[in-house]
């Protein structure tokens, strides 16, 4: 049997754009990246992944994909970050318009302004949720402003309503940008033995949510596939039961999933990833 290149490799019926409420854009973009390279071959190894991948959810008790999952023909990203962003800020605007559930897998971070920036169009009010394993605060980084390592000083910009989770490495210039600021961080030492922060990271968020989410926020022993990896990271079900908790009482607009950098041979980072893209979608639809 012939499995269909797409997202959970699951039949037309169930992937037809004009039907499925998610659509799944690829931006196989790197840019810009300063360390590890390899993001660029993200999106591809999510999809391969996911199409080895139970689409029957354990803890749902749901197959998610029966809400419609169209896998959209991946964007093919010019070099310049500042361009990339329009593309895509373009394509998310278009599945919002077409009042479908956005999905984007990098690619490196920078292209998360791009969402930021189509959200605002649709959501005048709402706030960015990040997790990550770096501040990427700085105004600009090796000559751009449209650096990964500023995406999240691009999206403050943007919307200065932001919420950022599991942070562990930052420059002095984000450090002096945060007391200056005064923005809330939860740090990731302060995270990993308790739950009592979530509360309080919920209640800084407003209704309407836009989750970015860097795959290096993980412990590197989990996903050690990233550019930049950092010891100290979270745990799969900390981050399980936070997202499920952000899903439940906030209205999740869309999200990103970057900076998975895969290994040859190695799967496990992919297949990570993959299953927390379909958990994500699962926990938007099964109200």
């Amino acid at each position: 049997m012939v499995v269909p290149n797409n997202f959970c490799g699951i039949p037309e019926e169930f992937s037809d754009y004009s039907k499925a409420k998610v659509a799944i854009i690829s931006v196989p973009y790197e840019g810009t990246v300063s360390y590890g390279k390899g993001t660029s071959k993200g999106p591809e190894a999510i999809i391969e992944a996911s199409k080895n991948m139970e689409t029957y959810d354990e803890e749902l008790k749901w197959n998610a994909a029966e809400v419609g999952i169209a896998t959209l023909p991946e964007i093919k990203a010019r070099q310049d970050p500042e361009e990339v962003v329009k593309q895509v800020r373009e394509s998310v605007l278009k599945v919002l318009n077409d009042e479908k559930f956005p999905v984007v897998l990098g690619g490196e971070h920078s292209i998360s302004t791009g969402f930021a920036l189509a959200v605002k169009e649709k959501y005048p009010e709402f706030s960015v949720l990040q997790l990550d394993a770096h501040a990427d605060l700085r105004e600009e980084f090796e000559g751009t402003k449209y650096s990964h390592a500023a995406v999240m000083k691009r999206i403050h910009d943007i919307n200065p309503s932001t919420v950022q989770v599991g942070i562990r490495s930052l420059s002095e210039e984000e450090g002096e940008f945060i007391d200056r600021e005064k923005k809330k961080i939860f740090w990731a030492k302060d995270t990993y033995d308790n739950d009592s922060w979530m509360k309080d990271a919920l209640k800084l968020l407003k209704n309407d949510v836009f989750i970015t989410f860097d795959i290096d926020v993980f412990d590197p022993s989990i996903v050690p596939a990233t550019g930049t990896p950092e010891p100290g990271g979270l745990s799969w079900y900390t981050v399980v039961k936070f997202l499920r908790m952000v899903f439940e009482q906030k209205n999740v607009i869309g999200f990103d999933l970057v900076e998975l950098a895969p290994t040859k041979n190695s799967h496990p980072s992919d297949f990570l990833a993959s299953k927390l893209v379909y958990k994500m979608i699962g926990y938007r639809f099964k109200k």
